[in-house]
């Protein structure tokens, strides 16, 4: 028993299929705004056939069994209670995008950071209520360390779609990495550990279902439509 809850529970961890990719980000990243259409970048695929399969293989985790738990989470738990475990996930994601930012040399955007986690830590009780954001309008782009790789010059690679995880590339899963040495969650009991990723991993589907859904009913080709879309969406969060 204990068996099948742990892998039930790796299995919702580790869910971050195309449409929480890189998830921490709280901006929709099938949108196309702000990006300039000759700036758009192709990236090699030289692993297509995996890739696909990948891709489908994610398609049915999350129609499956992703979408399913999260809506009924969704009917459980009203969306502002879903917006404030959001607002305290994001918050305790602080060190990373803390971290990225000092390393970009971004200073100013550290400090916001900072200062945006000692107001809702305090505050925002735990971080639950995002009153930096809301009373002292203190708001900063997120930050992780793909970005970081990718402020220095560092190209993708090549695209590459991971099992559960979803879309990426060769930057971006050294970025992951990275990130995972600055995650709090790290830190902690494996099966706690284990347990707040699948909150958080469903809290953040439930407030994003439809999105992955739109992307494909308009697409001729879903496959190349989410690769266009991840590449877009990274673009624009390193240009920022």
């Amino acid at each position: 028993m204990k068996k099948s809850v742990a892998v039930f529970l790796l299995i919702m961890a580790m869910t971050m299929t195309v449409v929480v990719f890189q998830a921490r980000a709280q901006e929709d990243p099938f949108s196309d705004e702000g990006i300039d259409e000759q700036e758009q970048i192709e990236v090699a695929d030289p692993l297509e056939p995996w890739n696909r399969l990948m891709f489908q293989f994610n398609d049915r985790l999350y129609f499956w069994v992703l979408k399913p738990v999260a809506k009924g989470y969704s009917f459980v738990f009203p969306q502002d209670a879903r917006v404030a475990i959001r607002n305290f996930f994001h918050n305790l994601f602080t060190p990373i995008r803390l971290v990225n930012d000092v390393l970009q040399g971004k200073l100013d955007r550290a400090a916001k950071e900072f200062a945006r986690f000692c107001v809702n830590t305090t505050a925002g009780v735990f971080g639950f209520n995002d009153v930096a954001a809301r009373e002292l309008n203190l708001k900063v782009p997120d930050e992780d360390f793909g970005q970081t790789l990718g402020h220095y010059g560092m190209g993708h690679g090549f695209y590459i779609v991971w099992p559960v995880l979803g879309p990426s590339s060769l930057r971006d899963t050294f970025g992951l990495i990275g990130d995972l040495m600055l995650d709090p969650l790290s830190y902690i009991n494996a099966e706690q550990s284990l347990m707040m990723r699948s909150v958080y991993t469903i809290n953040t589907t439930s407030l994003k279902i439809g999105e992955y859904e739109d992307l494909k009913k308009g697409a001729l080709d879903p496959y190349i439509s989410v690769q266009d879309a991840y590449l877009q969406y990274r673009l624009e969060q390193t240009r920022k």
